[in-house]
């Protein structure tokens, strides 16, 4: 959550700033602030949108080459210009931007208010600051933020500047993405790399205790440890480029990406398939791949749209692998207390690889000793780095906040891991190769869905002005309806639930009416006989309906209101088909109430703290 930006070299910081946070905005905010240096600091803050900030630059735009900015979050305090971003001292000479949560501000505010500290802020971030100034007379700003840190606990993404070495920036990392862009001359610090690549060619992303000392006048930043061990990481090529950071003529990013679906299956299947053999190439599996042979149990952990994935992916994992699969919302799976036995393995699935409550279920199954594997689409990202092993997405970044390819791409690897899976042991040659060959048709299945991106636009006008609506499927597109109802509720706030289609008549037939429409996925496979009978139950109760059907069937048109046909495909991958008519439902529903479709009021791209 929320957007850090930092700069320092040899040009002007106000616009770095100001384009960083711009391209930090699908984080989630709702202030925004920053403090620019130049013999003394000027520091802006406003509550709403980076426009409010922009607004107040242009009378007398701050100069300087050294400076820090932020998008906020609210956690600690309602968002208003004292609680935003950044905080400083008593003196105003230090000032902080932070992302995370400090566990223990209260007891550190109280030691600092009888030691005469006066707060301005109700937030935790402003301890920091007021931490490290009672610790820079005696320290230095280098040593004076270690020593603050090794006080703190809790999470962190932050930086760090002082008006009495404006030479310097002091950034570190505690479960909060971080990344140092390295150019000729100039730094920006990030949450994100989409926030420097503008401006430089190379990154270094940041690990858990690791503190940078960036200083214009040397080379690379010094990278220590809390500890103050050095540490010496090699600086990697940006592979980002402005075109997949921008909206390419679409009027919203979650349109753009959700077009972009057949390129994320595409990526996702590359070089990884060797058809003649039904077989499966997964590299970042390889070093574990014996271990994976004698898994007996596999657990799959993940929030919001990836645990909708993983319930997917399990059901894919024990039909055609065989291997007994379990899907907890990483949430839970922390707090319980399971057993497990040494050939069990831990399957975190992220986005953005750097979800708090996907990366403790992680750590706490490897301080259990288990085999923890990852599904990610954000490279170098912390469950990247500290599983055993895993997989990539290669959906490309994904913008809107609301996950549209990143969804599809994962359900895409989790058809590729059932085959890999599936070969190790008992699958017949014969399968894989009928898998593979349906994977390699999704593409141009996904693009003959996205011809009706108009026809939904229209449907969906039909629908817009109801407040309520139901979504219901059974076995592999049980968590297609969740999926779909997620997406209506994240962009058009419209309550939508999402329910296993046998669940009806345990209670939520009771909601139908008229005014009550029911999205139901009724595909001709083996459960399509119990979905008709769902929708009958509801056409009875006078409830509306949008079956999603397989194209052909022409039946299905005499008992639902609406339909919206999707190809035919195998079973086990018809949710990635369903998937994408439901997101331009749930889109253009989002876009004709007027909803702020990329940026979801109180939602965040990334869930960095609890």
């Amino acid at each position: 959550m929320c957007g850090i930006v930092g700069y320092i070299g040899k040009n002007e910081a106000l616009p770095v700033l100001l384009d960083g946070l711009k391209r930090l905005e699908y984080r989630g905010y709702d202030s925004a602030g920053l403090c620019i240096v130049n013999h003394e600091a000027v520091r802006l803050r406003a509550p709403g949108r980076i426009e409010n900030l922009e607004n107040l630059t242009r009378a007398t735009p701050p100069t300087g080459s050294l400076g820090i900015a932020h998008t906020r979050w609210a956690t600690h305090g309602v968002p208003n210009e004292a609680n935003a971003h950044p905080h400083s001292d008593c003196t105003e000479k230090i000032f902080v931007v932070h992302n995370g949560i400090i566990e223990n501000y209260r007891e550190l505010k109280i030691s600092l208010e009888k030691s005469g500290h006066r707060f301005t802020s109700e937030t935790d971030t402003e301890v920091l600051a007021h931490l490290i100034e009672s610790l820079v007379p005696d320290a230095g700003l280098v040593e004076a933020v270690r020593l603050a840190l090794l006080r703190v606990k809790g999470t962190y993404g932050l930086v760090v500047l002082s008006t009495d070495e404006p030479d310097k920036l002091v950034a570190a990392r505690n479960s909060s993405p971080l990344i140092i862009g390295i150019g000729e001359g100039e730094f920006v610090v990030a949450s994100d790399t989409a926030a420097a690549m503008s401006y430089v060619g190379e990154e270094i992303t940041l690990e858990d205790d690791d503190m940078a000392i960036i200083d214009a006048r040397l080379p690379k930043p010094i990278i220590q440890k809390l500890d103050r061990t050095l540490r010496h990481p090699l600086p990697q090529a940006i592979q980002m480029n402005r075109q997949q950071v921008e909206r390419g003529g679409f009027a919203h990013f979650m349109a753009k990406e959700i077009h972009e679906t057949p390129f994320a299956v595409q990526n996702a299947i590359r070089g990884r398939t060797v058809s003649e053999d039904g077989m499966v190439k997964l590299g970042g599996l390889e070093p574990v791949a014996e271990k994976l042979r004698q898994a007996r149990r596999i657990i799959i952990t993940a929030c919001g749209t990836a645990y909708y994935a993983g319930l997917t992916g399990g059901m894919m994992i024990e039909e055609y692998a065989g291997i007994p699969t379990e899907v907890y919302l990483a949430s839970e799976f922390r707090y319980r207390s399971l057993p497990f036995d040494e050939q069990t393995v831990v399957l975190g699935v992220s986005q953005s690889g750097e979800t708090a409550d996907t990366k403790a279920a992680i750590k706490e199954a490897k301080n259990r000793g288990l085999l923890t594997l990852g599904i990610v689409n954000a490279v170098g990202s912390e469950i990247a780095r500290k599983t055993d092993a895993g997989v990539y997405n290669h959906a490309g970044p994904e913008i809107g906040v609301a996950s549209t390819k990143a969804f599809v791409s994962q359900l895409t690897v989790f058809a590729l891991m059932a085959v890999y899976l599936g070969r190790m042991r008992n699958m017949p040659i014969k399968t894989g190769c009928q898998i593979l060959r349906e994977l390699d048709n999704l593409p141009g299945l996904l693009q003959r869905i996205l011809r009706m991106d108009e026809s939904i636009r229209v449907l969906a006008a039909q629908y817009a002005h109801y407040d309520n609506f139901l979504y219901i499927g059974r076995k592999y597109n049980y968590p297609s309806a969740l999926e779909g109802a997620l997406k209506l509720k994240e962009v058009s706030y419209a309550h939508a639930e999402g329910y296993a289609a046998g669940e009806m008549k345990h209670g939520p037939i009771a909601l139908i009416t008229k005014d009550f429409p029911t999205v139901a996925i009724a595909l001709s496979d083996p459960v399509y006989g119990k979905m008709i009978s769902n929708i009958q139950e509801i056409k009875a109760r006078g409830g509306p309906v949008i079956a999603i059907a397989t194209e052909g069937n022409e039946d299905i048109k005499h008992i639902a209101d609406d339909v919206i046909y999707v190809p035919q495909t195998m079973e086990m991958l018809s949710p990635i088909l369903v998937t994408v008519p439901l997101q331009l439902f749930a889109y253009h529903i989002a876009s004709l109430r007027g909803c702020d479709v990329d940026k979801p009021r109180n939602l965040a791209k990334s869930v960095t703290v609890e």
